[in-house]
């Protein structure tokens, strides 16, 4: 599989940031990681966003997508290499930067983040429905 290690830039209201994914495989998966690292630009800090292998959680090695990660309870899967998704994972990490203003890199586990990003939204407590605002569909 080739690896991808272009460094991607996207704009966040007045915030340019850099980022890039990572792929570091060992000879049995279970060491493979997958780290999104993501740089704003001006300082030189960093966020990274580190997922490994752990019950119920796989991340991509050669038996499908670069990139991929996936719960397996619910077959959930987000690809890093995909704008929309690295957008959703910086709006919901990037408070640690601040959490901690004189680190250079903030390295976090990424899979509570998945989790964050990947919840079904919240029910509609004037309609009761979950997605589409129809008080005749109901949970």
């Amino acid at each position: 599989m080739k690896e991808n290690r272009r460094l991607r830039r996207m704009v966040v209201g007045n915030s340019t940031w850099h980022w890039t994914v990572r792929r570091r495989s060992h000879r049995t998966h279970g060491h493979c990681l997958l780290k999104l690292t993501l740089y704003p630009e001006g300082p030189r800090r960093r966020l990274v966003l580190v997922f490994a292998p752990a019950e119920n959680r796989v991340v991509s090695s050669c038996y499908f997508a670069a990139g991929d990660l996936v719960r397996l309870p619910d077959r959930t899967g987000l690809n890093l290499y995909e704008p929309a998704t690295v957008r959703r994972l910086l709006d919901a990490a990037s408070p640690a930067l601040d959490r901690s203003p004189s680190a250079h890199t903030v390295e976090l586990d990424g899979w509570p983040y998945f989790d964050t990003i990947t919840a079904p939204p919240p029910a509609d407590p004037t309609t009761g429905d979950l997605t589409t605002g129809d008080p005749t569909v109901t949970a």
